[in-house]
């Protein structure tokens, strides 16, 4: 019967084998974050971002401060 606030989830990843990328397409501009496998260069695609407010809440997800684009 008592409501809390929900808590945002904290994503986790692994930092040592996984890079994170805003995956960017040249053609129609869409763009998609997610994690780059170092060793094998899998890309595991987390979310859509359509605005800079998706790509902050990404960010604060999973305690990000810069990513890099891949085309």
């Amino acid at each position: 019967m008592f409501f809390r606030k929900n808590q945002p989830i904290r994503g986790t990843y692994d930092r040592l084998t996984e890079k994170p990328i805003l995956k960017c397409s040249i053609c129609n501009g869409e763009q998609v974050a997610g994690f780059k496998n170092l060793q094998t260069g899998e890309f595991r695609e987390i979310m859509l971002i359509k605005d800079a407010a998706d790509l902050q809440h990404f960010k604060q997800l999973y305690d990000i401060t810069d990513i890099t684009k891949e085309y």
